[in-house]
């Protein structure tokens, strides 16, 4: 199954309209399935009253400065279809959720700060779209269950993927737990659930890996340019990283297959395994032995594999024709 990728543009847009178009440009021309933008607002993310942490001495006027303008989601939403990119937002209030669900998106995201908010994450679930979590901060294996359960009491039938994650900007990579992954897979969840990663790690190893891993969905932030204004550009992947990453993913995907046989790649180069090989000039007759045969290259058609040199030596075979030292044996020349 191919990996639904998620080229995170968050509010790298910087509130520009046109930079917000280059962005959903950028994650078409690099591959990805869907672009996603944030929809909050300053009045309803943060208590008015929030003190000062993470280095922000006023996150609400910080959070105004990025929100991105409600208005252009339509025509962000249009120009995603028109461009052939599914549009994504994440929704962090009731307004939020209704907008997106009136503009008609595919599926909502819960962001890993939110997770834990059952208001929200039953809002949300009402509207019956598939629901994208991520499992980062404060969500472990247990209450990755009781999300479950506030989702499926409002949609019994619910599409439900978690994203493991880090919540920190940047995580480093030994923090990423990518066996996390895995864990979450095991514990089935009565087949309720897929899971995929979302990565806050430096550069690109770390989705491909989490792809190898069983990730079915992968979701990146990423940004025109690193260099750029704002609290999320640095930590964000440029252009030529989202390419890259996306192709990655794409190989990895061809690499996870289980090898039934010669694959068509190696059919071409049979040739050079080993062949049961006559160290000395042999006579009608003769038994084997480790005196008289050895193994080399090539194998060939009708050629006795090196698989089979002890057994020729145990089962008491002998040569049924002269043969010369340095000679290929084959089983015709042979009793079996």
């Amino acid at each position: 199954m191919s990996t639904f990728i998620i080229a995170e543009a968050g509010a790298n847009h910087n509130r520009n309209f046109n930079k917000a178009l280059q962005l959903i440009d950028v994650a078409n021309l690099a591959g990805a399935n869907a672009v996603k933008f944030q929809t909050y607002s300053s009045k309803s993310l943060y208590s008015k009253n929030t003190p000062d942490f993470a280095g922000y001495k006023d996150i609400n006027k910080l959070i105004k400065e990025i929100e991105l303008p409600r208005e252009w989601q339509k025509d962000l939403k249009q120009y995603c279809d028109e461009s052939g990119i599914e549009f994504m937002s994440t929704p962090f209030d009731e307004r939020a959720v209704d907008e997106l669900y009136d503009l008609g998106v595919k599926r909502l995201k819960i962001a890993g700060f939110e997770a834990r908010d059952p208001r929200l994450v039953k809002y949300a679930a009402k509207t019956g779209l598939p629901l994208v979590i991520s499992a980062g901060i404060g969500v472990d294996l247990v209450t990755i269950q009781h999300i479950i359960n506030w989702v499926k009491e409002e949609n019994s039938d619910a599409d439900i993927t978690f994203l493991h994650c880090n919540n920190a900007y940047p995580t480093p990579f030994e923090d990423s737990c990518l066996l996390q992954i895995k864990r979450i897979q095991n514990m089935n969840y009565n087949h309720t659930i897929s899971v995929g990663f979302s990565d806050h790690t430096p550069g690109i190893l770390a989705p491909p890996l989490a792809v190898a891993l069983g990730a079915t969905t992968v979701e990146k932030h990423f940004t025109l340019s690193q260099a750029l204004p704002g609290p999320d550009h640095i930590f964000a992947i440029e252009p030529k990283e989202l390419i890259e990453m996306v192709k990655n993913i794409r190989i990895t995907e061809k690499c996870l297959k289980e090898k039934l046989g010669l694959t068509k790649s190696e059919e071409k180069f049979t040739k050079a395994m080993r062949s049961v090989v006559l160290k000395k000039d042999m006579k009608k007759g003769e038994y084997f032995s480790t005196e008289n045969i050895t193994t080399k290259r090539p194998s060939i058609s009708g050629s006795i594999s090196s698989w089979e040199y002890f057994n020729l030596i145990k089962d008491g075979c002998y040569i049924k024709v002269d043969k010369k030292e340095d000679e290929i044996l084959l089983w015709e020349d042979i009793s079996a």
